[in-house]
């Protein structure tokens, strides 16, 4: 039977991960370390590990892989394939080398648009109409191979990162057990990425999680979307961070600086963006408290709003 090595981590990974370890034989698994997460620091292993262990699957988790034990060990294995999906680290070229076949990688964009560590996210902060997900050849450039195949999914404003990961996951396990069976029997035909065409997608930056509230309100909107749910976005309200967490764009125009309140009742709260927009606010979280509904909110901490106050830096 095909042996694998499958490196990935976070949830995004797993389906592939049980799709491929169903068919071929997976000889190890490679994740990140396990983390202290949370106020109590909780020690936490990745969701490719758990699934790991419960494959019966033993786990490696070098904090480096490039010089490890580790790196020697996976290449002693001698696998037929390497599959990487989000796994969060770059891979020495002679472990890449050690696959009899292939280095593969399961990446979620419609390469060679979106290159790097955060292709679903600028997907929807970009407010792309559709994404997808390319098998490609790993090589020592950044996300560069080339594309062995290649499927698309839409984009619509109830996407956020977090459904665009899991329709992706899917996508992309379907898309690469449809694709091994040529490359194990060398069949698979590789198409060159266009150099003209490559954008990146860099990891999102602490800074970038302040939303800037003069976007007009359907960018805007498309921020709040794409770090949704992993990190929320924030504004600083009356003097405190504030996560927004759901917006909804309005389509009355106005000259209200953004910021300010232009409608407020007891159930919304309706505020100026740029380009003389407005957005709803749906869901907030307050500095030190949960998520909560607007309603919720302006009964509560929000309950001295009042229009033509500005409120959001």
């Amino acid at each position: 039977m095909t042996s694998i090595i499958f490196l990935g981590t976070p949830d995004f990974a797993v389906p592939i991960l049980q799709a491929v370890a169903q068919s071929y034989d997976v000889v190890a698994v490679m994740t990140q370390p396990d983390r202290l997460v949370g106020r109590k620091q909780v020690l936490h292993q990745s969701p490719v590990k758990q699934a790991a262990v419960a494959l019966n699957i033993p786990v490696l988790q070098p904090e480096k892989l490039s010089g490890s034990p580790e790196l020697e060990q996976a290449i002693a294995l001698a696998p037929d394939l390497i599959i990487t999906a989000a796994y969060g680290q770059f891979l020495p070229t002679r472990f890449l080398n050690a696959a009899k076949i292939a280095a593969v990688n399961v990446h979620g964009s419609l390469l060679p648009k979106y290159r790097g560590g955060a292709p679903i996210q600028y997907s929807i902060i970009n407010g792309d109409a559709e994404t997808g997900v390319t098998i490609i050849e790993m090589v020592k450039q950044m996300d560069a191979g080339g594309m062995y195949a290649q499927a698309k999914l839409p984009l619509t404003r109830a996407d956020d990162t977090g459904t665009a990961f899991a329709k992706l996951s899917e996508l992309g396990r379907d898309l690469l057990m449809q694709t091994l069976p040529a490359l194990i029997a060398g069949t698979a035909q590789k198409v060159p990425q266009d150099p003209a065409l490559v954008t990146f997608s860099p990891t999102i930056k602490k800074e970038e999680e302040h939303l800037d509230i003069t976007l007009p309100a359907s960018k805007l909107d498309n921020w709040v979307r794409g770090l949704r749910p992993a990190v929320g976005g924030w504004v600083t309200l009356n003097g405190e961070r504030t996560k927004l967490w759901a917006i909804t764009p309005q389509a009355v125009p106005t000259d209200a600086a953004p910021g300010t309140v232009i409608a407020r009742t007891k159930k919304t709260l309706v505020i100026a963006a740029g380009a003389h927009t407005s957005f709803a606010v749906d869901v907030i979280q307050p500095a030190g408290k949960a998520q909560q509904p607007i309603a919720a909110f302006l009964n509560g901490a929000g309950r001295t709003i009042q229009e033509g106050d500005l409120i959001i830096a």
